[in-house]
């Protein structure tokens, strides 16, 4: 399932396939005099090491030259300065009402054409580890942003002669109209007044910082951002895109396989927005229980047809914070952002994690982190897992209803995570819905809201909302959330109808049964449910009805509150 990067002359052309507006500008700019094109990792290792600002670690690259380095390649780490975190605010999409597509295309003409004075480095890879979804990706980056290019290089996969020919064997996706992902990237850009030239279509207070995206086009300009978080969620944007107009659910989450003893197969997905333990449970060996096998613990498809699985990228973006300097893992460790460094007794240059110097951390692991790690898992999926931190919600609850199941997927529940920048004003431990765990849909909700519904409703997929947080002030440990999914896989679980609601059931966990005697819980989960329901009616309105679900969904959570009297 490949993308098209080259076009017979009768295929170029107003109104063709691949030629809007919005891509003519940022493509054309790839092929410029002052573009240096970077093919391997090595070149992107060394332009990065040498890059000012860098630190080159003592710290070996473990089994490197497996994946495209130099045996002696170290650990890099750079920080970006005061930003370290992404900025969900200066998102702008296009087919969102009141996105002014006019304005924000002349953004990107002058902040392109600006660039000319400037040495540009291009880099692609590919997003999707399987012949049935691989899509080409193409960056852009000025001198001076060497690291954001190699760790961008790194997340995803390089073009190694083995996935450059299983790419060329591929099938073209889309029948050949889907194009190559194209990203125009700088981070040293300021808005600067010019004729021509407007401002007001961005969505930054500040007016200093752009993410645009034309993901109907498969393109971008990211401007003035130095995260590497806003360059690979924004790859990954456009390729999830591209999934879901081609027949796949989009999952920002993590999906595991259970081998059993018995010879059967167990997958369960794991939806949840960073730090609510998605990847603790999708690399959890269960102490050796079970053969496990790991497809991605953040981004990977669901073929809603065949129900198989496949990865979109072969290493892990993890928070350093819960692994300090001496840790097994850091042997996997690839490059690292936004950390410390000192000299341990030897002399030799060490990474300082913890989130001492800042929130949020970051490091690139390799493949090798997890030795069971698959790119593709054919047997279909058996369970979606909404992780919620709803202090209403016991440990888990099972979904019955295929409208019921999505539509709590919509509205799933979490707190802010430290690797989000908020806007001024925003309360940082306010519960907040993100439909799926996503906020890096660029398409209408309802698309995502009928997929995963198909998943219950046609595959027979069974869906639980599992609560990672605290229920009525009592911390759920790691413990029991993995022993409530053992229980699950090994089909031991015992669901019975919880309370009043006809559509879900709970299973009782020591310690954590919920009083639906005690009016102020019954109070305060009714509350919770409502606030379910007033998002949901947000969604009619608000982006002039862009994200509004069917009428079923929203009957299908006044149907919960209801119960609850």
């Amino acid at each position: 399932m490949s993308t098209k990067a080259y076009y017979p002359l009768s295929e170029i052309g107003k109104d063709k396939p691949g030629f809007s507006k919005t891509r003519s500008i940022i493509e054309a700019a790839f092929y410029g005099n002052n573009v240096v094109k970077v093919n391997t990792l090595k070149e992107a290792y060394e332009l990065a090491k040498n890059s000012p600002g860098t630190v080159v670690t003592d710290m070996p690259v473990y089994r490197g030259e497996e994946f495209g380095l130099e045996k002696d390649a170290k650990v890099l780490l750079f920080n970006d300065g005061a930003i370290t975190g992404r900025y969900a605010t200066a998102r702008r999409i296009a087919g969102e009402p009141g996105v002014d597509c006019e304005a924000l295309d002349k953004i990107a003409m002058d902040a392109i054409y600006n660039s000319r004075w400037k040495t540009m480095y291009h880099a692609e890879v590919f997003v999707g580890l399987d012949p049935e979804f691989m899509v080409k990706a193409h960056l852009m980056l000025p001198e001076g942003e060497e690291n954001i290019l190699y760790n961008w290089m790194l997340n995803f996969q390089y073009m190694s002669d083995e996935y450059v020919k299983m790419y060329r064997d591929s099938k073209p996706v889309g029948d050949g109209k889907e194009a190559d992902i194209f990203i125009f990237s700088d981070p040293q850009w300021t808005p600067v007044e010019y004729p021509g030239v407007s401002f007001e279509a961005l969505s930054d207070p500040a007016k200093k910082t752009l993410c645009y995206f034309n993901t109907n086009t498969n393109c971008a300009c990211i401007l003035g951002m130095r995260y590497f978080g806003e360059h690979k969620k924004g790859t990954l944007t456009m390729a999830w895109a591209i999934a879901n107009r081609n027949g796949y659910a989009s999952c920002h989450g993590g999906q595991k396989e259970y081998s059993l003893a018995d010879g059967s197969k167990y997958v369960a997905s794991v939806f949840g927005l960073s730090g609510s333990g998605k990847s603790t449970i999708t690399h959890a060996k269960h102490g050796g229980k079970y053969g496990v096998t790991v497809l991605h613990d953040d981004a990977f498809v669901i073929n809603t047809d065949t129900c198989a699985s496949i990865a979109l990228e072969p290493t892990y973006f993890d928070k350093t914070a819960d692994y300090p300097t001496g840790c097994p893992d850091n042997q996997y460790l690839l490059t690292a952002q936004n950390c410390s460094a000192t000299l341990d007794d030897e002399g030799k240059i060490q990474l300082v994690t913890e989130d001492i110097r800042n929130g949020n951390g970051r490091a690139i692991k390799s493949k090798l982190w997890s030795p069971n790690r698959v790119d593709r898992i054919d047997s279909p999926v058996n369970s979606i897992f909404w992780i919620m931190k709803d202090p209403t919600i016991p440990p888990v609850v099972k979904l019955k209803g295929a409208a019921l199941a999505s539509v709590m997927g919509a509205t799933l529940a979490t707190k802010r995570s430290s690797a989000e920048r908020l806007a001024p004003g925003v309360d940082p431990n306010k519960l907040v819905v993100v439909p799926y765990a996503n906020p890096f849909r660029t398409y209408p909700l309802a698309h995502d809201y009928e997929k995963f519904k198909k998943l219950v409703e046609e595959k027979n997929v069974d869906c639980y909302i599992i609560n990672t947080g605290d229920f009525m002030g009592k911390k759920v440990q790691p413990k029991d959330t993995l022993g409530i999914l053992e229980a699950i896989v090994e089909k031991k679980a015992d669901f019975k109808q919880w309370g009043p609601f006809s559509d879900i059931e709970i299973l009782d966990w020591e310690g954590f049964v919920p009083d639906m005697k005690d009016p102020e819980y019954v109070s305060q989960l009714k509350a919770r449910m409502q606030d379910r329901v007033n998002e949901i009616k947000e969604f009619e309105v608000a982006k002039g009805g862009y994200d509004k679900l069917p009428d079923e969904a929203l009957a299908a959570i006044e149907k919960v509150v209801s119960e609850l009297g």
